[in-house]
């Protein structure tokens, strides 16, 4: 039976922080039982391989692969599937890739260098990554929109190698994931999911190469082999469940918002559906909307779990103290659907992307506005960032000592170093000082 209840809660009480503690605890921790069974599968893929690998998807994924060869779906399969879409899928796909493209193209970092006085130079060397891996879900729960935002930023920071995994489940490919593979230029397909697939990426094995970066979303399993093999490689991050926060100022239609809320809510259970307004009868509008739209919707039961178990409408005595509010939560995804949400945003600290207007739905960027959905959850955008072609490239600091350089600089090394009790660090900068000075 569907009868949502979404908690209320009112800034100004003097309970407030502490309802919104509660309201945005989420327990992260990783069950034992988990953590081991995910520690021996990695351990296994690590020591036998291939052999390791066969076996896993056939256990886990109900896939039957007589050889290693079989692991691995081939460029003209992902070529069949993009041939394959009907003229309007094809379409979107590539307004998608387009735009993501575009986007992307603007946040390649380049290399610096600037020369100081006495002819030292120094600088960055920015360089991509020679081979990332891509986690893509598979079978009924695929997402192109994934393969599109996790591979075209690699594609365009020069990543050589894009090799992606996605389980297959009882044989079952999806040829819309990979379509999305074939436009977004992905150079191997491997079909095994799960920390199985996790630990190849990271150790490798005789048919499936170890990669430097692993990215893309995943089940708990996943995230765990994630956190495991990190230091083996580099991972993109641990996500949460999916976030959305809209901050309205009760001008907007309700149906609208409710359906926002709805859009983040249907991902699962554990999904996060804020609204805060300084309107009260607006809230209650929005309330009587998801009790009348929420029975139409296909994922009913989902969204009202998600809703019900961690949804809220907060109410504010101003737009001021919602700014505050969604600092404090730092969200996912922050819909401003107010009259002057460029003037709102100024006093935004923390969100991992931000929707302006009114007709600005969150939507629109998990799938062809352009910038990445690949964003920070439970709070992390405090201090992380959106999925970008930057997460695919590195950087080297550069040095070069011209004589007169070396002498002055050796001078103020050679101390640090001997007030650190170094004296070898202190005797390899002075010889360059007595060189320099024949």
């Amino acid at each position: 039976m569907i009868d949502c209840r979404l908690r209320r809660l009112d800034a100004s009480h003097t309970e407030f922080d502490a309802q919104l503690r509660d309201l945005l605890a989420w327990n992260e921790s990783v069950d034992a039982d988990i953590h081991q069974r995910v520690g021996a599968i990695i351990e296994e893929v690590r020591r036998r391989g291939n052999d390791a690998l066969i076996e896993f998807t056939r256990r886990f994924d109900r896939y039957e692969a007589a050889s290693p060869a079989e692991l691995e779906l081939s460029q003209e399969a992902m070529r069949s599937a993009w041939e394959s879409l009907t003229p309007e899928m094809a379409k979107a796909l590539e307004l998608a890739a387009q735009r993501i493209r575009a986007h992307a193209e603007h946040q390649k970092l380049e290399s610096w260098t600037y020369t100081e006085s006495d002819g030292t130079v120094l600088g960055q060397q920015v360089k991509p990554l020679d081979r990332v891996g891509i986690y893509v879900p598979g079978g009924k729960a695929a997402y192109p929109s994934s393969v599109l935002m996790n591979a075209i930023p690699a594609h365009v920071a020069g990543v050589d190698e894009i090799i992606m995994v996605t389980p297959t489940p009882d044989g079952e490919v999806n040829d819309l994931v990979l379509a999305a593979a074939y436009l977004a230029g992905v150079t191997r397909v491997f079909r095994v999911g799960g920390a199985q697939a996790v630990a190849a990426l990271a150790y490798g094995t005789q048919t499936l190469p170890s990669v430097d970066k692993i990215v893309g979303p995943g089940n708990i399993y996943v995230a765990t082999a994630k956190k495991l093999v990190f230091g083996r490689v580099g991972i993109d991050m641990v996500a949460g469940p999916s976030e959305i926060l809209v901050i309205c100022d009760g001008l907007t239609d309700p149906d609208w918002i409710a359906m926002d809320l709805f859009s983040q809510a249907e991902h699962d259970e554990d999904a996060q559906a804020i609204l805060i307004s300084p309107d009260s009868t607006f809230l209650d509008a929005v309330a009587a909307s998801i009790r009348r739209l929420l029975p139409t919707m296909e994922r009913a039961e989902v969204i009202n779990a998600s809703l019900g178990g961690r949804g809220a409408l907060i109410l504010v005595p101003d737009l001021a103290v919602a700014a505050s509010v969604a600092n404090r939560i730092a969200p996912e995804h922050l819909e401003l659907s107010v009259s002057d949400p460029a003037a709102l945003v100024q006093h935004i600290r923390h969100a991992g992307a931000i929707f302006m207007g009114r007709h600005t739905a969150e939507a629109l960027g998990d799938y062809c506005a352009g910038p990445n959905h690949v964003l920070p959850t439970s709070g992390t955008a405090r201090f992380s960032s959106p999925l970008g072609v930057y997460d695919f490239q590195k950087r080297s600091s550069l040095i070069h000592c011209s004589p007169q350089g070396s002498d002055w600089l050796g001078k103020c090394a050679s101390i640090l170093a001997r007030g650190e009790g170094l004296t070898a660090h202190a005797r390899s900068a002075e010889y360059r000082r007595a060189k320099s000075n024949d």
